[in-house]
């Protein structure tokens, strides 16, 4: 692995602020060795991945074909526009969730393959998201962002901790990567050095820095600029507004108006807006090398998420998961348009021959086929070329492989971030094919 160290990387700065730039083609921002004068280093390699708790649609998750003239069901047509960029993995499972109780035992091992402890014990595995935060801590101002849309969930659930079905991502054995809901505050985490700056934007602390920058970098790259500096005003003002709008979705508290003063940020009250936010919040972290890892949790796997936004306000997610209805089809469909928003805007951001999103890995998956609880086979589709490495436009079936196992692709992917390990979870040999 190529070693990089934050202390090296390119920043507009302001007070109590430090930003990372974009890739720009005449200014090395990545903190690479020296390179010929008056050109950009290469970007680096990016993961994420979005989960959607309770599984999908049962006969509308597939996919035939190849490239741009590849049939999707209706779960994924909202990525029709990306099928160059995608691969519909299929038949890929963990073997571990054969084993203990549904949801808990499913989802808790989902990113390690690892074992889960019964008897309401926390124990799993570390996640790949941590391990290659943990590889890259010196790389980037955030190891990693870890997002989410609904709070975890308390209790136990036929003697396993509902904290398995609640996270995904895994700092070890025993401890769940710290959750945040708050946009306001996964965008400080990117941006802001100190606590107790909530008031001032972070544009106006940098502005100094950045009209300097722009009488050093060609005219193209100022355009560049420009655009990211839009971006982050945009998420500054919409991240304001977030919470003032009179619609509530999920659970209502039992009090009318709070007892204690209401703190100036917080949660959405539109789940579309909640994770809009989050998905920029997401793109910025990867599209300035903040950080090059994230997770994005939709919902839990148990998740009791309520959807007015999309006219369904009777039903919370898990019961509509029991049924193959048009409401369910409706939710299954804002889920995946999430994954088409992020890799949207990820393609338009240009980083020298390739895109955000050719740089990428954008795993889109769930910790069951369906809402009856099926993991003999896991939903899955990777978007992105993970740098130029991972050919798009296929359908990869290995149901029938006897190696089928969901860490193999992990051991893919981190090949592509060039860390490369004998075995990870229940795996020990990567796909040939990604």
């Amino acid at each position: 692995m190529t070693p990089h160290h934050f202390s090296r990387r390119t920043f507009l700065r302001g007070l109590g602020v430090s930003m990372a730039l974009p890739w720009l083609e005449s200014l090395r921002v990545w903190g690479d060795e020296a390179r010929p004068r008056h050109t950009g280093s290469d970007a680096p390699v990016r993961m994420a991945v979005l989960f959607a708790g309770n599984g999908f649609h049962t006969g509308e998750w597939w996919a035939r074909g190849e490239g741009a003239g590849m049939d999707l069901g209706k779960v994924l047509l909202p990525l029709r526009d990306f099928r160059t960029k995608m691969n519909f993995i299929g038949g890929l499972y963990n073997e571990q969730a054969q084993h203990g109780t549904i949801h808990s035992s499913q989802t808790g091992d989902l990113l390690s393959g690892a074992p889960i402890a019964a008897g309401g014990a926390v124990r799993s595995g570390i996640s790949i998201d941590q391990l290659l935060a943990q590889r890259y801590g010196n790389s980037t101002k955030v190891p990693s962002l870890v997002l989410g849309c609904e709070r975890s969930t308390p209790g136990v659930h036929d003697t396993y901790s509902m904290l398995y079905s609640s996270h995904i991502s895994w700092s070890s054995p025993t401890a769940p990567t710290p959750l945040q809901l708050y946009p306001a505050l996964a965008f400080d985490q990117l941006f802001k050095d100190q606590a107790g700056r909530g008031e001032k934007s972070v544009l106006d602390a940098v502005m100094g820095d950045a009209s300097v920058l722009r009488r050093r970098i060609s005219a193209d790259d100022q355009h560049k600029l420009d655009e990211y500096l839009e971006s982050v005003r945009d998420v500054e003002q919409r991240i304001e507004q977030a919470g003032k709008r009179g619609e509530v979705q999920g659970w209502r508290p039992t009090l009318a108006k709070p007892n204690i003063p209401r703190p100036p940020d917080g949660i959405p009250q539109d789940i579309g807006e909640h994770m809009r936010l989050m998905a920029d919040i997401l793109v910025l972290g990867f599209q300035t090398d903040t950080t090059r890892i994230a997770t994005l949790k939709l919902n839990n796997d148990l998740s009791t998420l309520l959807f007015p936004n999309l006219g369904i306000d009777s039903m919370i997610h898990h019961s509509l998961s029991h049924s193959n209805s048009d409401e369910w089809l409706r939710v299954n469909q804002f889920f995946t348009e999430q994954a088409a928003y992020i890799a949207r805007k990820l393609d338009a951001i240009q980083e020298g021959p390739r895109t955000l999103l050719d740089n990428s890995m954008i795993l889109f998956c769930s910790s069951m086929m369906n809402g009856n609880h099926d993991a003999s086979q896991l939903p899955v589709v990777m978007l992105g070329g993970g740098g130029g490495r991972i050919q798009g436009g296929r359908v990869l079936n290995y149901r029938e492989n006897p190696e089928r196992q969901m860490c193999r692709l992990y051991l893919s992917m981190m090949d592509k971030m060039d860390v490369h390990l004998p075995r990870f979870g229940d795996a020990s040999r990567p796909l040939a094919e990604i």
